[in-house]
């Protein structure tokens, strides 16, 4: 077997073409040299005079006080001057200045905090409010002094001599809610849909707006016109009676009836016959009432009773309208 041929280490080179010794320049024989460059000797000293280290200059006489010298002269002879210790009414008198101080801060800093976190308009509500109580308060004293009034007239008048039962103008009282009225019907109920808990939190909500939909004024004032419709001879609203000039509104995110404040849930009770106004507030009568309320979450309930009592409705003085003949 022939071994193969072995490949030469490097190329041979032409004597004429080898490169020539030259000195490295770490090697020994360069440390002793000054430049590199060739200069002329005038240039040498003035370069050798330019490169010469100053040896009065302000920098270095700076560092060198820092390094070795860094506590300054008068501030080490102030150490060596000896003070004359306090005495103890002098230390209990400064701690009891400063702690008076303290206190005196910390009460300032609290006083404006607190007023800081002091909503102004909380006052001005609390006061909107109690004059608003107060006011209602008035109104329904007056209101109740004027039924008081009505009824005591009412009652003379039956009680002259001579003078018989006007059977016509109790008729018109009772039909206009001047008089209590007892007899049968219907109470019809509704409730918001959170109160009454049927949806479990997940009541549905008005379409532009996100929130929740409760029964409004307008829910009670078409269900009321439904039931004088139905044939219902007086009709109350949790338990306030629904005259010729009680209003049924909302003020803020109140229901009112006349002046008097009602909840949820509302509970309508309306004298006629049972039979009938069950029928025409059922929801095969009332398709689209009860549509639209089941779609809020609102279910209404309706039970018949042989034994509703309402009282009389709020009366108001009429001073404007005169009789026609």
């Amino acid at each position: 077997m022939m071994k193969p041929e072995r490949t030469p280490a490097s190329f041979s080179v032409e004597i004429d073409e080898q490169p020539s010794k030259r000195r490295a320049v770490f090697s020994k024989g360069v440390q002793n040299v000054g430049s590199w460059h060739v200069i002329s000797e005038d240039d040498a000293l003035a370069l050798a005079s330019r490169h010469r280290r100053k040896v009065d200059d302000d920098s270095l006489r700076l560092i060198d006080d820092l390094t070795n010298r860094p506590l300054d002269p008068l501030f080490s002879d102030a150490r060596l001057t000896q003070q004359k210790p306090h005495s103890k009414f002098s230390i209990w008198f400064t701690r009891i200045i400063v702690f008076i101080i303290c206190i005196a801060v910390g009460f300032v800093g609290s006083v404006f905090v607190r007023q800081l976190n002091t909503d102004p308009r909380k006052q001005v509500r609390a006061s909107l409010i109690s004059e608003l109580e107060a006011q209602n308060a008035s109104l329904k004293k007056v209101t109740t002094e004027v039924t008081d009034l009505h009824a005591k007239v009412v009652k003379q008048s039956d009680s002259m001599p001579n003078a018989g039962p006007d059977s016509t103008l109790t008729q018109d009282e009772m039909a206009n809610g001047a008089l209590p009225v007892k007899g049968p019907g219907i109470v019809f109920t509704l409730a918001d849909p959170v109160a009454s808990g049927a949806t479990n939190g997940a009541a549905p909500r008005e379409n532009s707006t996100s929130h929740i939909r409760v029964v409004t004024d307008a829910d009670l004032q078409n269900i009321v016109n439904q039931l004088w419709k139905a044939g219902a001879e007086a009709i109350a609203i949790n338990g306030y009676r629904i005259g010729v000039s009680t209003s049924v509104r909302t003020a803020g995110q109140t229901i009112l009836i006349g002046v008097n404040q009602v909840t949820s849930p509302y509970k309508i009770e309306a004298i006629g016959n049972p039979k009938d106004l069950s029928q025409q507030m059922s929801s095969k009568s009332q398709p689209d009432l009860y549509r639209t309320l089941n779609a809020a979450g609102i279910n209404p309930q309706i039970s018949r009773t042989y034994s509703l009592k309402l009282a009389a409705a709020e009366t108001t003085n009429v001073s404007e309208a005169k009789r026609s003949k």
